[in-house]
């Protein structure tokens, strides 16, 4: 064989492996994508579930009638306020994920506060409905941990192929880039001080 075609030969050899990798890589980063916003849609799915058992428990606790009005408008103001914010599952930027997270911690420090201040009515504290929606709540908190923690692992696998060597250089020319998962709030790496 003369070296002119083996050098043919070599260079289509390597040519089509190439092009195998990189189409190989290419739909191995599409399916890693699409995990990533399938986790995000579940975490916004969770979210939404919260969203939605707030009207039932702020009706419940209305009927106590001396109850905080403040407190209620709180939670419906940082309920809206949640449900406005909108992430584009293909563009999460880390600013749009830290203002989804912002609204979403208003609603939880709303809740919170609700529910702190249904100690001191006795009667709403016995009633069953109240109590299921307290039940609820407390299960959907879960499950947004669950969904979040999925999430960022689904992140976690999709950065960990993009910047891979030599999927990185694919993944530039196709318009892969790394994205950002959920951060723990500033300070919450301080434990809540519980005074009696």
């Amino acid at each position: 064989m003369k070296p002119g075609r083996i050098i043919t030969i070599v260079v289509a050899v390597l040519l089509a492996f190439v092009l195998f990798r990189g189409c190989s890589g290419y739909n191995g980063l599409v399916k890693q994508d699409e995990v990533v916003k399938e986790k995000w849609n579940n975490v916004q799915s969770d979210y939404q579930r919260r969203a939605d058992l707030i009207p039932n428990l702020v009706n419940t606790v209305k009927g106590e009638a001396n109850f905080e009005q403040q407190t209620l408008i709180n939670v419906i103001e940082a309920r809206s306020k949640a449900t406005s914010v909108k992430v584009d599952p293909s563009n999460i930027t880390p600013e749009k994920l830290a203002e989804f997270q912002q609204a979403q911690s208003g609603v939880s420090s709303a809740l919170s506060r609700l529910l702190a201040v249904v100690e001191n009515y006795p009667n709403l504290k016995a009633n069953e409905g109240f109590r299921n929606l307290q039940t609820q709540l407390e299960g959907t908190e879960n499950r947004i941990k669950v969904a979040r923690n999925d999430f960022n692992a689904a992140v976690k696998d999709y950065n960990t192929q993009v910047r891979s060597f030599p999927m990185n250089l694919f993944a530039g020319m196709f318009g892969f880039k790394p994205k950002e998962g959920f951060a723990a709030e500033p300070g919450s790496d301080k434990a809540p001080e519980v005074k009696f």
